[in-house]
């Protein structure tokens, strides 16, 4: 596929067919997603696939931690944000619910139990980090992460990123015995789209150009 044509319409996905992925498939993804740029080439990114049995154990185990904590999705934030965030946030919400209410979903539920569970994929990959990096070094996760979710489109599956899962990083290095040392980025569910699904019907919207780019001559 053509990559500005992968570009456009490219989206994320909520709801996945149970048909498996193959490990030599996601192999074929990952060996592409490595030559992605990152400073001083320190290739810091390191990946972990889930798949099968232990996908279904891993998100048992966090839909159950997230109905026990109740910690949900968030924009991250550190400061109050402006309105204008709070405005696409909010169109976001306008626009998916009507697709939520012909599934019987409520919004919240949906989103913060869907993370937990990856939406019903095959796989869960979870981008890590060695802490022995500053976080200046999460912009390179970030850059692998865009060319991940690319990559993926181009063999015709699917993603969504999952940036709750950092909010139950903690129990997720217990479950997957990940090493102390190695920090939980961000996750991305894998898989082939459900087409019958009507939350897949949804596509978020972006605002306009000129709310992101100053130029100066």
């Amino acid at each position: 596929m053509d990559l500005l044509e992968a570009v456009k319409i490219r989206k994320s996905i909520r709801a996945f067919k149970s048909d498996p992925v193959s490990r030599q498939r996601i192999e074929e993804i990952f060996n592409l997603v490595i030559r992605a740029p990152s400073a001083i080439n320190l290739q810091p990114w390191e990946f972990i696939v889930v798949m099968g049995e232990e996908k279904e154990r891993l998100s048992r185990r966090l839909v159950k931690l997230y109905r026990e904590k109740q910690i949900s999705c968030s924009p991250g934030n550190v400061k109050p944000l402006s309105a204008e965030f709070h405005k696409r946030g909010a169109e976001s919400f306008i626009l998916m619910n009507p697709y939520l209410e012909k599934m019987g979903q409520e919004f919240n539920r949906f989103v913060n139990e869907g993370s937990c569970n990856f939406y019903g994929a095959p796989a869960a990959t979870i981008f890590c980090l060695d802490n022995a990096f500053s976080e200046a070094r999460l912009v390179d996760i970030g850059i692998a992460l865009g060319y991940f979710v690319l990559i993926a489109h181009d063999f015709g599956l699917s993603t969504c990123p999952i940036g709750l899962i950092n909010a139950y990083e903690d129990d997720i290095k217990e479950i997957l015995n990940i090493p102390d040392n190695k920090d939980v980025v961000i996750g991305a569910a894998l898989g082939y789209a459900d087409p019958t699904s009507p939350i897949n019907e949804f596509t978020s919207p972006r605002d306009s150009l000129e709310n992101f780019v100053r130029w100066i001559d």
